[in-house]
């Protein structure tokens, strides 16, 4: 802890944005890990159950299970069977812009993630030219240049580029990973609705 609040007292005050930006990274990346689960976005047990239900024509329970289970990959298959009886054309196209409107609830807060992790180290390293700013400029008024200070007062200066680094490397790591797994998720869902109109206008 003493470690810690002595960051604060030596990193000068673009350690608290850095800090604000540490804790909204943190809360995405809780968020997003849970809910980019597959259960929550497609839930495998659901989508068979469906096809079960679609298979023996059985529309209204098929339309009921949706409403009841109510899942980016379920709404997209309860635009399709409400449209059922379109051609497979109009189906296709009505699935498809069903799922470029859940893309926008899948993805949400991955942009904000990256700019955390873009901007934080360009956050800290304008605290330590700041800081770098400020040791040259007490300095350049001191007669009798003592080296002891020198590197204390650079130190002290490369804290908010380090802090930027800490935060910039977990947050792009996490960026990366939750946009391969939201591609993933993206192309199982189109299967999933194809599957869903062969089904339908079999």
């Amino acid at each position: 802890m003493d470690f810690i609040f002595g960051l604060f007292e030596k990193g000068g005050v673009l350690i608290y944005p850095l800090v604000i930006l540490l804790i909204w990274g943190l809360t995405i990346i809780i968020v997003k890990s849970v809910m980019l689960r597959r259960e929550k976005i497609i839930n495998p047990n659901v989508v068979q159950d469906l096809e079960e239900m679609l298979l023996e024509d059985k529309i209204l329970e098929a339309t009921a299970y949706c409403k009841q289970n109510s899942l980016p990959m379920t709404r997209i298959i309860l635009a399709g069977i409400l449209n059922y009886e379109r051609s497979e054309a109009e189906l296709k196209e009505i699935l498809q812009e069903a799922g470029r409107q859940e893309l926008p609830g899948i993805r949400r807060h991955l942009a904000a993630l990256g700019t955390i992790a873009s901007a934080s180290p360009l956050l800290g390293l304008l605290g330590t030219v700041i800081g770098m700013i400020s040791v040259f400029s007490t300095l350049s008024k001191e007669a009798n240049i003592n080296p002891g200070m020198l590197a204390g007062g650079i130190s002290e200066a490369l804290i908010t580029t380090a802090c930027g680094l800490v935060i910039a490397m977990p947050t792009l790591i996490f960026h990366n990973l939750f946009r391969s797994r939201v591609q993933a998720l993206i192309i199982e869902m189109e299967k999933i609705s194809l599957r869903l109109v062969a089904i339908l206008k079999r």
